[in-house]
């Protein structure tokens, strides 16, 4: 059985600061947030626990972001990528044990700098205009959306390579992307039930950062809301960014 460190005040200071991080990106402010929340912990608490708290407790935020962002989706998106994503994990978990996690990251990393040079190289108008769906291009980026989520928690930007090119309301953009990942998230629970990640240590330590979890998350899904698109997009590619150096510096650090 895991030792109870989350009794220490560093422990419980590094918890609160990465689930409210992690609550403002479920509420719909971009991942890069969220990929602070495990290391953020990690400052305190064993990566293995870390991960193993927050595991829980981004279920719980998957189903207020349902809530909070309820009515608001793009269904043919949803029909084209979540097949793609379901098979995705199941090849992440077949493999997983085949597979670096440090070359994961650094390769969707740098799928990430390249996708955002692209936007920032190309003209206003080219920014502007919606990409058209394709469900070849969809189902790509699920798979590898799914895969990527399962064996290095780094689902966002291939899923954003498909998605933010459609140009769709910022509501009807955070409120498929919360769907998406929420179901990710679900079918995810089977294998990393198998991992033991659901001991008794974890889930206390979750269950005090639950209210936390819960005001960030609704928090974060608060300033969507008011943002225009003409905001949105230029902040969403910020932090793809942002998330394509992280993933990147994680990678080579790793390697190195």
């Amino acid at each position: 059985m895991q030792q109870f460190v989350f009794s220490e005040p560093s422990a419980q200071l590094a918890g609160c600061v990465a689930v409210v991080l992690v609550g403002l990106s479920k509420g719909g402010l971009g991942g890069a947030l969220a990929l602070l929340g495990v290391p953020i912990m990690a400052l305190a608490i064993p990566p293995v626990q870390a991960a193993g708290i927050l595991l829980p407790i981004l279920l719980v935020m998957d189903a207020i972001s349902l809530w909070a962002w309820r009515g608001q989706y793009h269904l043919s998106t949803l029909k084209r990528m979540l097949p793609g994503a379901a098979i995705g994990i199941g090849i992440g978990w077949l493999t997983a044990a085949l597979v670096s996690d440090a070359v994961v990251r650094l390769i969707v990393g740098v799928v990430a700098l390249a996708f955002s040079a692209r936007w920032l190289l190309s003209g206003p108008a080219r920014r502007a205009a919606p990409r058209s769906e394709s469900i070849m291009r969809a189902s790509l980026w699920a798979t590898l959306a799914g895969y990527t989520s399962f064996v290095a928690h780094a689902g966002g930007p291939p899923y954003q390579v498909y998605a933010m090119p459609l140009r769709l309301d910022p509501r009807l953009y955070t409120g498929t992307s919360v769907i998406f990942f929420a179901v990710v998230n679900a079918i995810k629970v089977i294998p990393y039930a198998f991992l033991g990640q659901f001991d008794a240590a974890n889930l206390i330590a979750a269950a005090t950062l639950l209210p936390l979890a819960v005001g960030a998350t609704l928090a974060g899904a608060f300033v969507v809301r008011r943002m225009r698109a003409e905001i949105f997009y230029p902040v969403m590619y910020a932090m793809v960014v942002l998330v394509g150096l992280k993933l990147c510096w994680d990678g080579l650090s790793a390697l190195l």
